[in-house]
């Protein structure tokens, strides 16, 4: 199998999940715990949201960590320039590819996403951004369409494309078969973006893989939107177990990651402690 990366989305998506806010403190602790654990690549926010979640973007991006660090952008040149403001310079520009999606919810045309995808790709590079973009709800998509989203990505200078199962509707069998045709098509590299509205968001992750898709986005604990996304815990131990694929994370500190996003998501109860973790260990 080829070198599998994590693009994890929990500082993200994951707090997009009910309940769940996490504060300045959090948000840096985690992205810290993150880069120990080894993940390539860290979604730490929408800096759209407003200056409290640029402040604390800022605060990532000065870290030094290791793991890449980019941002979560609307198909708006408005949304490049807040990340611009916190200090960024990898984007990643989401948009719906789904007819639904882009008749309902934006009440625009295929038209005005491809012209629109191009400005906002073009601006960011001309900054100096590097960008990823993602495919909204494409698996509701028209395969057709995605793909030549896929390629306008690309040749506006996009580095890859995020496969997102936005709703959850997918089966390993078409997970993988949507990757590996979509490779097949457009040549674009491929990170697949589960959720988990049916109990497949790891299993999606892992055929999606077989498919050709050679980054992965996921959560800690899975936790995320509705049902959730991929866990990286899951995903990482099937990855080795099942397919003798390690990835390359310190699965020791997976479990004080683990704990550290649960009681920061509020999903531990009051008897649940680790009496042994000291915030000297994990800092």
């Amino acid at each position: 199998m080829q070198d599998i990366r994590i693009v994890d989305t929990t500082l993200r998506d994951g707090e997009q999940a009910a309940g769940i806010a996490f504060n300045s403190e959090e948000k840096i602790l985690i992205a810290k715990m993150l880069d120990r654990v080894g993940v390539s690549e860290i979604e730490a926010g929408i800096p759209a949201m407003g200056i409290d979640e640029q402040k604390t973007i800022s605060q990532i991006l000065a870290l030094g960590l290791k793991a890449r660090i980019l941002t979560w952008n609307r198909l708006k040149i408005e949304d490049i320039k807040a990340s611009l403001d916190c200090g960024a310079n990898f984007v990643h520009v989401s948009a719906p590819v789904s007819d639904i999606h882009i008749g309902y919810k934006l009440r625009k045309s295929r038209k005005w996403v491809l012209e629109n995808l191009k400005k906002v790709v073009y601006f960011a590079r001309e900054r100096g951004c590097q960008v990823s973009v993602g495919a909204e709800d494409a698996s509701r998509a028209e395969f057709s369409f995605v793909a030549r989203f896929a390629e306008t990505a690309r040749d506006a200078g996009a580095e890859r494309l995020r496969y997102a199962d936005t709703l959850g509707v997918l089966n390993p069998f078409t997970a993988r078969d949507r990757v590996l045709n979509l490779i097949e098509a457009t040549g674009v590299e491929i990170e697949f973006h589960a959720h988990n509205d049916f109990g497949m968001a790891t299993a999606n992750t892992l055929a999606a893989i077989r498919g050709g898709a050679g980054l992965i986005s996921t959560t800690v604990n899975g936790i995320g939107e509705r049902a959730g996304n991929a866990s990286m815990e899951e995903v990482e131990r099937a990855l080795e177990k099942l397919y003798s694929c390690p990835i390359g994370l310190n699965i020791h500190l997976l479990p004080v990651l683990s704990l550290i996003v649960a009681r920061a998501a509020n999903r531990l109860g009051r008897s649940t402690q680790e009496p042994g973790l000291k915030r000297k260990d994990i800092c």
